[in-house]
């Protein structure tokens, strides 16, 4: 039963690793594809164009979470996961060949955008049904730690990207990057989307599924959700809403940041987020064990009260530094306060909801979350800087974080009161 667990657990996280790599390798290679597609006068209004088309991505996720939450839940966690790594591949493959603006115009950013469109539908769901897999298939004893692996292979995705960017910048020079070298990863994360596709394909179905399917439970919709959990629904929206906006000014804006106020290179900046990730993801199943032993509640107030009081801190003093050790070591801080939340939060969310429902109410409220929250980060940072007032971020990320470390006290420990158990 331990194999077959472990083998379920392994072969779900190896497909989510793929799809958060393609995800991300947006965002890693920004810089260089950035005036391909909105050439500009200055760098801070290319990447701010570039940013604006990866919070359009985001727009999508909460379709992709409400269509294919309610997809996972009818026909199951697996045809749902492997629905979400096709359209993923699509996007990939997309970007990797669009030509750019100075060949085909306007069309350039357009197609750029169809691409994001479809790979924001795909993470969409993808979350929800990853999410809803690993903590179903996870032991009572040790759920925290197996579904943690969520978000080791979703940071491990982001690191892949960003050692590919460094791998290519140690091989290829800044011309032939800037020219055309962006265009291999987004080639790479197709090819790889396709070899995740027959791998879901074998995937093993959950038994929490499988008993809702028997017991004749509702069919999932969006209505019955909300007219059935609306506590549920708005906690994971809040509890998402600080969590993932830290995460996202933590680390996937924290590259451009290093580079384009702290004054790091962009190979230097490149090299500190990839060392601070890779200590990142390591964390994670250690917290999730240890939210098995403790419970999850004590993790997330951590997060909280330490994302208030530290946040602005750090970013001030990442604004002032030239010395790469101490700009690694502060945002390896900011990365280890936010552990609390990334590493549980998938089991947090899984554990609120019945089996016939759970891969949307996960999903959906995460995704809208993610939508106004995570992914328009980089933009509203970006915005704040183009006005004079960064530090007006720094306090937004703070001010957030304080909403969801309200919600995390007034909360249950979802470990004590799990509604997986009691399927």
């Amino acid at each position: 039963m331990m194999n077959h667990r472990l083998k379920s657990i392994l072969g779900g996280s190896a497909g989510n690793l793929v799809e958060w790599y393609d995800w991300y390798a947006y965002s890693a290679f920004t810089l260089y594809f950035a005036p391909h597609f909105f050439p500009a006068a200055d760098r801070t209004t290319e990447l701010l164009n570039t940013a604006i088309v990866f919070a359009v991505g985001f727009v999508m996720r909460p379709v992709g979470g409400w269509i294919m939450g309610i997809y996972a839940d009818r026909k199951g966690r697996k045809a749902g996961l492997t629905l979400s790594v096709t359209l993923m591949c699509a996007g990939s493959l997309l970007i990797a060949v669009t030509p750019t603006r100075e060949t085909i115009g306007w069309g350039a950013p357009a197609l750029l955008i169809v691409a994001r469109l479809m790979q924001g539908l795909s993470v969409g769901g993808e979350y929800g049904a990853s999410a809803t897999y690993l903590s179903e298939m996870a032991g009572k004893h040790h759920r925290g730690f197996f579904s943690s692996f969520q978000y080791v292979t979703l940071i491990a995705g982001q690191l892949t990207a960003l050692l590919v960017l460094l791998v290519l910048q140690s091989t290829m020079s800044e011309a032939t990057l800037d020219a055309w070298g962006w265009r291999i990863p987004f080639l790479i994360g197709g090819i790889l989307a396709v070899a995740v596709f027959w791998l879901r394909r074998r995937l093993a179905e959950t038994d929490s599924f499988a008993n809702a399917q028997k017991e004749g439970q509702p069919k999932s919709s969006l209505t019955g959700l909300l007219r059935e959990h609306p506590r549920e629904f708005v906690t994971v929206l809040l509890l998402t809403a600080g969590g993932t906006l830290a995460f996202y000014a933590y680390s996937i804006y924290m590259q451009k940041f290093l580079a384009n106020t702290a004054g790091f290179s962009r190979q230097t900046a490149s090299s500190i987020s990839a060392g601070t990730l890779f200590i990142f993801m390591c964390l994670q199943p250690i917290a999730g064990a240890l939210s098995d032993r403790v419970g999850r509640k004590p993790l997330m107030v951590g997060f909280g009260v330490l994302g208030v009081l530290l946040t602005y801190p750090i970013f001030t003093a990442l604004e002032g530094t030239d010395n790469a050790t101490v700009a690694f070591f502060l945002v390896l801080g900011a990365l280890v306060i936010v552990t609390g939340y990334t590493s549980i939060n998938a089991v947090v969310k899984a554990e609120l909801f019945p089996a016939h429902v759970r891969a949307l109410g996960v999903a959906f409220p995460y995704a809208v979350a993610n939508a106004i929250f995570g992914g328009t980060a980089e933009a509203v940072a970006l915005q704040f800087k183009k006005a004079g007032w960064e530090q007006g971020f720094y306090w937004y990320v703070t001010a957030m974080i304080g909403v969801s470390l309200l919600v995390y006290l007034r909360m249950r420990d979802t470990r004590a009161h799990s509604r997986i158990v009691e399927d």
